[in-house]
């Protein structure tokens, strides 16, 4: 247990979601004061919550007096650090940290952090799963699922596997995982970063602030970003590269001629490609890094082979939804970026009718003009605004339709579909426009689907 805990008595949260709440009955149960606000509307199930949980709160507005007095402040990941009552925080010298940094003087547990701009639920689960069927003690949260603060408040464990985003890493102190694993960067969130790739690209970095010889990092040697990163500002910790584009002589993990390759602490693993659950080549990333993870935890061969091999994916993530006359249909509503729906489109072998649109991030949809031009017959946009994906895809896309709703974007969808093809729900976009979240936008689709 960190001693840092009995320095701070009074506590103030600001944000009342799944970060919020958790960070608050983590807070309440090491004996703090702790008071909740959101600027917003806090949902019924949170708001449940926090009265069942005696926790004093407040929505619709931030009361700068009560919070200006406290000793702590803990940020939920959404609010930018442009909120004026962050300013007036900042300008007080209230400190101020991320959920995950709380949370994590309380546990003298095993940290894994998985972090990267696309694939780091997939791996988060994936490794979860492996180390679950290897008999450890094992709680995944973080970005998925219950969030680290929450979880822990529940119950303390040997290790906890954390997705992390950029948003969470920006408020870390001494947030310091034993593993951490940075799967890409790319754009991304620019809109949270005053437009700056590098500002994001340094709060993705942040992973390995803190990290010591005693630590180890995992990260993609294909990535140039990364590689130049780390040429800027070396990791303190064990380096264990992982690639699909050449053999890596030191520790790690490659894939070469249809096997992946891993070589962790004098022990040799190696599958085929065609045995991972997951395929792709993004998921040969996600895999060989959970991979060498689970090396170094020193999970036996066996165990991982069986677990690789038999991992069902997550919902919402290119999820096999089912197949009807003769066409499949795919849940990827979780790809809210561009570069996620690259990753979908690669790994499909059979022309795809694509359903896209949503609430435009600053997207620059050209990086999936080539895959576009290859895979894709038809395009049907789901959205409120889809100027932007028609104009950029009309020259080389013949067949382009709107819906108004899940349901009616599967029946057109169908529709143009022949036998044989794929039609695919992989968004780019934020779902706030038709949908509460990426998960009714998923849900729907699904419904839709098990209605034809």
């Amino acid at each position: 247990m960190k001693a840092l805990k009995h320095k701070y008595h009074q506590i103030a949260v600001l944000g009342a979601g799944e970060s919020g709440c958790g960070a608050a009955i983590l807070a309440k149960k090491q004996g703090m004061e702790v008071f909740v606000s959101d600027a917003g509307k806090i949902t019924e199930k949170f708001k449940q919550f926090l009265l069942e949980n005696n926790i004093p709160h407040e929505e619709l507005q931030h009361t700068e007096k009560r919070i200006l007095q406290v000793d702590l402040i803990i940020k939920s990941p959404g609010i930018p650090e442009e909120a004026g009552v962050i300013q007036k925080i900042r300008k007080a010298g209230i400190n101020l940290v991320s959920e995950i940094e709380f949370a994590s003087w309380f546990t003298n547990a095993f940290l894994i952090a998985v972090t990267g701009s696309n694939g780091k639920t997939t791996t988060t689960a994936l490794l979860g799963h492996i180390m679950r069927n290897a008999g450890l003690d094992v709680c995944v949260a973080g970005n998925i699922g219950r969030s680290f603060a929450a979880a822990l408040a529940e119950s303390d464990h040997t290790y906890f596997v954390l997705e992390i985003s950029s948003f969470q890493l920006d408020d870390i102190v001494d947030f310091n995982p034993d593993i951490a694993v940075l799967l890409n960067i790319t754009r991304n969130h620019l809109d949270r970063y005053q437009n700056s790739f590098e500002a994001y690209t340094a709060s993705k970095m942040r992973i390995i602030k803190n990290q010591t010889t005693e630590n180890c990092l995992i990260f993609n040697a294909d990535d140039a970003l990364i590689q130049s990163e780390l040429v800027k500002h070396p990791a303190q910790a064990k380096l264990f590269p992982i690639s699909i584009e050449k053999e890596i002589k030191t520790q790690g993990a490659f894939a070469s001629n249809n096997l992946i390759n891993i070589h962790v602490n004098q022990t040799n693993f190696n599958m085929t490609i065609e045995q991972l659950a997951l395929q792709g080549k993004h998921n040969t990333y996600n895999s060989m890094a959970a991979g060498v993870t689970s090396k170094l935890l020193q999970i036996r061969s066996e165990s991982l082979k069986q677990s690789m091999s038999d991992f069902q994916n997550i919902a919402h993530r290119i999820e096999y939804v089912a197949n009807v006359h003769g066409i499949s249909y795919f849940n990827d509503s979780k790809a809210t970026t561009v570069n996620a729906t690259w990753f979908a489109l690669e790994s499909m072998t059979k022309p795809v009718i694509w359903i896209a649109g949503g609430i435009d991030k600053g997207n620059d949809y050209t990086a999936l003009l080539p895959l576009v031009r290859d895979k894709v017959r038809a395009l049907v946009c789901l959205g409120r605004d889809n100027q932007k994906l028609i104009e950029t895809f009309a020259p080389i896309i013949e067949q382009i339709a709107e819906a108004e709703n899940a349901r009616q974007a599967v029946t057109i969808a169908s529709i143009l579909a022949q036998k044989g093809d794929v039609v695919l729900l992989s968004p780019t976009c934020s779902s706030f426009d038709l949908f509460e979240n990426y998960e009714d936008r998923g849900n729907q689709f699904k419904d839709a689907v098990n209605a034809l």
